[in-house]
């Protein structure tokens, strides 16, 4: 009895031994060497980036607390926003104190068009959401409150109503990347030239950005920080020199600025890795038809063509993902406006937030249907009305 009792019990321990043996091979050991060398990085360049994306001005606290005088007195009706300013409470904007708390200025980060919250507490007031398009906010009539607006009409050579007459037509959502490098501040159809702000989640894969495919994420970031945001930094591209194409920023010379401190360069590669980690946000469980969502995919990889250009799981192209816009059956407007003469494949995930505004560069499509008709006659899809139906619920998904 004592015998089989012993090679019971050691049985037992033989395995526990064992499964314990598993579980201690199935954990990953510590790194060593070069491959711990990258894990820190790594996980300081997320930190730095988000950091970056949040609060860094790139010094462009310079130009709006001084160029466009964005002074205490243009803020004295709002208390409560000067308050939640000093306390950096206000997503993509940084408050310039005075000595004495007042506020002088301030300055502008990533954050302010592509990051916004949850509204968890109120509408405007809750939990950062970073990457996601900010389509309730008005650059045009911000910029538009400036007391001194001289800056903008000395580089583009007209008058200050002029001015806001423009920066008044773009409205909520919307911002014009190219008005002060090529003039045009109206299509030859007299309609506003802005472009919907575009999301920053979900870039991880993808070549180009922006609308019309510019360049790389840093390239943007360089652009942007450097000549939109007017932060102290360095941007070059040649193609932005050609006075016939880009008549301002050739004038400016805004295709080579210099800024001295470079308060941008160094943090280009910081802000680069934290915006290619942040994902495309999962759509809320009853958002959609689950169902028709499963017909639809069947449609999207198959007879609608969705997935020749958008191709899964990046939903754009793998490669130089650009189109002629005779292509994708638009005008040539927005493309001409950019070096590259050419529309770029959106990514796809995450379209169900930013929905606000309409789509394509510029809104021209109200709803997900309208898209989706526009393609099924350009194409000649011939695509049912329950089809339609079921493809959307796929893109609201995604």
């Amino acid at each position: 009895m004592g015998r089989k009792w012993e090679e019971r019990s050691f049985a037992v321990v033989a395995a526990g031994g064992l499964f314990a043996a598993l579980v201690a091979s199935a954990a990953p050991a510590p790194r060593k060497g070069f491959d711990a060398e990258i894990d820190r990085y790594a996980e300081t360049m997320l930190s730095k980036g988000r950091k970056i994306f949040r609060y860094d001005t790139f010094g462009s606290e310079a130009f709006w607390a001084t160029s466009c005088s964005f002074t205490r007195r243009s803020l004295d009706d709002a208390a409560t926003t000067l308050a939640l300013l000093k306390l950096n409470a206000v997503v993509g904007v940084t408050a310039l104190l005075n000595r004495d708390g007042s506020v002088k200025g301030m300055g502008i980060q990533c954050a302010l068009c592509h990051s916004t919250v949850d509204n968890a507490f109120a509408r405007g007031i809750g939990k950062r959401l970073d990457g996601w398009a900010n389509r309730d906010l008005n650059v045009g009539a911000i910029v538009a409150l400036s007391p001194n607006l001289k800056p903008f009409t000395d580089l583009l050579g007209v008058d200050v109503e002029t001015v806001k007459k423009v920066l008044a037509s773009w409205g909520p959502g919307r911002f014009d990347a190219e008005l002060d490098k090529d003039g045009k501040a109206l299509r030859p159809d007299g309609k506003q030239a802005g472009t919907l702000i575009p999301p920053a989640f979900g870039l991880a894969g993808i070549n180009l950005y922006t609308w019309t495919g510019f360049g790389s994420v840093p390239y943007w970031n360089a652009y942007v920080a450097a000549t939109e945001m007017h932060g102290a930094g360095t941007f070059f591209d040649a193609r932005l020199g050609d006075k016939d194409q880009f008549p301002v920023a050739a004038k400016s010379g805004s295709f080579n600025t210099r800024g001295s401190p470079d308060h941008t360069t160094s943090k280009r590669a910081a802000l680069h890795i934290y915006q290619l980690s942040i994902p495309a946000p999962k759509p809320r469980l009853g958002s959609f038809d689950q169902a028709a969502f499963a017909r639809g995919k069947t449609l999207f990889n198959g007879k609608a063509r969705c997935a020749t250009c958008h191709v899964p799981p990046i939903y754009s192209e793998p490669g130089n993902n650009l189109h002629a816009p005779s292509e994708i059956g638009v005008d040539a407007f927005q493309a001409d406006r950019s070096p590259t003469h050419m529309y770029r494949t959106a990514p796809l995930a995450g379209l169900w937030t930013h929905q606000t505004g309409g789509f394509y560069h510029d809104g021209r499509f109200a709803t997900l249907l309208d898209v989706v008709n526009h393609y099924d006659g350009h194409l000649n899809l011939n695509l049912s009305a329950a089809d339609k139906k079921d493809l959307i619920e796929f893109l609201k998904g995604i």
